[in-house]
This record gives C-alpha cells, sequence and structure tokens, in this order.
C-alpha cells in the first residue's frame, strides 16, 4: 500500500492525461471563474450543466410569472367583481398558476389561445418585451455550451491509446526509450507530433530546490519528428545518447531515479480539422530495461493488412534485460536474462518465489530453458 501511495503522490500527470496538481489558497477563485464564465460552463460536467440547464428555464418562466402576476394584481384584474367596461392586463388569468402558464406560453413561444395579453398595459408589454430578448440570450449562451462540450477534441483524444509501459533497447546500433501510440477509429489523424518532458526533482547552482524540472525529451519515428499521419500502431523512439536528459541510465539506476516522463501527442482530425491532444505519463516502474514492443501488422490471406493493438512485449535479443516489476515478483529474486547465442531467455530463480516459473514465462512471453 505505501508503494502505491507513493507512486500516486508523484505523479503529476495520470495514465489517461489528467492533471492530478490541486491549487489551494487562491484568493478570490469563484470571482476568476465568474470572469470567464463560457470556459467555466463548458468545463463543467454533464450533470451539472443538465442541471444548469433545466433551471434556467423554469427559474426564467417563474420570475416573468410573478412579474405579470403582480402586474395584474396592481392593475386590479383580480379583484372579486370587475367594472363591465375593465380589461384585464392579461386575459384569462386569476392565479399565480396562470401567470407562470402564460409566461411559459410566451417563453417557448406555443402561441396565445386562452390566456393573452392586452394593449391595455404598457408595462405588460415591456415586461414581455424584456421576458423574449433575455431568455434568448440565455438559450443562446446554454445550447452554445452544449455545444462545444460535444464538439471538444477532447473526446477525440480519448480514442488515442499509448502503451501501458515504455521500453528502453537498442534499435539500429543505438540505445533508445520506445513508447507506442494507436489510433482507435478509422478517421485520421494528420501532423502528428510527439513531444516528451521530463519532470524531476533539480537543484540550481545556487543552491535552489525545485520539485518539478521539466527537460525536453525529444522523439523521432524512423528518421523524422514528425508523422504525416495516424493510421497504424506506430513507435517513436528517443536516443539516450549524450544530448539526451537520461543519458547514462543502466537497468540499476533505473529503479533508483526518481522522475516521471510526460508524453504528449498532438494532432489533426482530418475530418473536422480541428487540433487534438493526448497526454500519458510514465514513471520509472513503468519503463522496462530490455524489452521491445512485438509486431502488431499482419497480412491476411486474402492479403488484407490486419492490426492487433495489445501490451505485447517480448525481451530484446540484443538487450540485457533488467529486473522487469511484475505483479508477486519480489524485488532481487527473479531476474530475466537474453542469450542472443542461443536465443532464449534464462531464468534465475534463486531465492523463495511468489510465482511459479512457468507462471512468469507466461507472463513475459519468453520460453524457458529446459
Amino acid at each position: 500500500m505505501s508503494t502505491k501511495k507513493a507512486d500516486f503522490q508523484r505523479r503529476i500527470v495520470s495514465k489517461d492525461g489528467h492533471n492530478q496538481v490541486r491549487i489551494d489558497n487562491v484568493e478570490g477563485m469563484v470571482k476568476l471563474y465568474l470572469h470567464d464564465i463560457w470556459t467555466t460552463v463548458v468545463d463543467m460536467k454533464w450533470r451539472y450543466k443538465l442541471t444548469l440547464f433545466s433551471s434556467t428555464f423554469v427559474m426564467t418562466w417563474f420570475l416573468f410569472g410573478v412579474i405579470f402576476y403582480f402586474i395584474g394584481m396592481g392593475n386590479g384584474d383580480f379583484k372579486g367583481e370587475l367594472l363591465s367596461n375593465h380589461t384585464p392586463c392579461i386575459m384569462n388569468v386569476e392565479t399565480l398558476t396562470g401567470a407562470f402558464l402564460f409566461s411559459l406560453e410566451s417563453q417557448t413561444t406555443i402561441g396565445y389561445g386562452f390566456r393573452y395579453i392586452t394593449d391595455e398595459c404598457p408595462l405588460a408589454i415591456f415586461v414581455l418585451v424584456v421576458q423574449l430578448v433575455t431568455t434568448g440570450l440565455a438559450e443562446i449562451f446554454v445550447t452554445g455550451a452544449f455545444l462545444a462540450k460535444l464538439a471538444r477534441p477532447k473526446k477525440r483524444a480519448e480514442t488515442i491509446k499509448f502503451s501501458q509501459s515504455a521500453v528502453i533497447c537498442r534499435h539500429d546500433g543505438k540505445l533508445c526509450l520506445m513508447v507506442r501510440v494507436a489510433n482507435m477509429r478509422k478517421s485520421l489523424l494528420i501532423q502528428c507530433q510527439l513531444i516528451g518532458k521530463l519532470l524531476s526533482p533539480n537543484v540550481t547552482e545556487e543552491g535552489e530546490k525545485t520539485l518539478i524540472h521539466q527537460t525536453a525529451v525529444d522523439f523521432y519515428m524512423d528518421s523524422c519528428g514528425e508523422c504525416p499521419f495516424l493510421i497504424l500502431p506506430l513507435t517513436f523512439y528517443h536516443v539516450l545518447d549524450e544530448s539526451s536528459p537520461l543519458v547514462g541510465l543502466t537497468a540499476e539506476r533505473l529503479r533508483t531515479r526518481d522522475f516521471e516522463l510526460l508524453v504528449t501527442l498532438n494532432a489533426t482530425m482530418e475530418s473536422t480539422a480541428a487540433t487534438c491532444q493526448s497526454r500519458t505519463s510514465f514513471v520509472p516502474q513503468e519503463i522496462l530495461w530490455g524489452y521491445e514492443f512485438k509486431p502488431v501488422l499482419f497480412s491476411t490471406p486474402s492479403g488484407r493488412s490486419v492490426t492487433k493493438v495489445g501490451q505485447s512485449l517480448r525481451p530484446h535479443k540484443d538487450t540485457e534485460v533488467g529486473w522487469p516489476q511484475l505483479p508477486g515478483s519480489p524485488s532481487g529474486l527473479k531476474k530475466w536474462l537474453w542469450t542472443s547465442k542461443v536465443n532464449r531467455c534464462v531464468l534465475d530463480t534463486r531465492g523463495p518465489n511468489s510465482l511459479t516459473p512457468g507462471e512468469l514465462s507466461k507472463m513475459i512471453d519468453c520460453p524457458l530453458v529446459p
């Protein structure tokens, strides 16, 4: 439990891309939110937005119904016996309920039938005009907020999936950190670019300690940093060379380092030309040393290409496998090594184990040496 709690506390961004930093002790926070009322309404959760939408109509119906009722009361429309030449401000409205129904019919443009306004009360006509203008603007605002929330690129970003783990192995003779990204929809994402930020504690030359120091981490796909379109699950690479903030990283140091790798995919939706962004993060426990992603693109007998998306990992044949963080695997007891000569995994099971070698081999998809 303590390990999970510590891992949760040092995360700045969750696996699904949500910010986990809470802002406290800010004076006038409510006033700041009200100054930008449009963003506040758009960011509301759906249950609050539906409540706001319903209450906006009901309250305006009732408020103007009360005003019409008092106008009729001031005109003497509700007295027991009326003079023969007396013309009410609103015909056939004698109670607050009738005034409420008249307000509802006016605002929703149902049409005047049994209840209608007369030309004897200029004040009632003025209030009716104010009601129609005010409620029309309110309807435009609330309806626009609904459409803006439905059309947000955030929903499109939820169909972009990252691999649950990042891997480190050799690629084209270079030690690389790799992340796989997949588009779950058939509609294309164009001008895709993967950007990385390394978040870690830092001490400046003046001795100032900062909990979060951001360092750029460049990712490439094949020979370029930008992908023209995301149609297949793609693997992005970061070379661990002298210019990398992770230079000198080894399997042993990976277990002791304190950092968080924030990965952001920026892309443009082909259907709407709107920009969407999807994020995730990796902590050292989610970076596997000495593993690589399996191929996910296959050809069928009919000649079609099929993609099987999943968390498919395997040890890399030219990279020493470190100590993977496997469920039920006590630290320092199970060690996986890859021998390129025999092209097999060697399992070292010295010490007590909570999982059998066969179970561990099945989890990592690697054969055991007899």
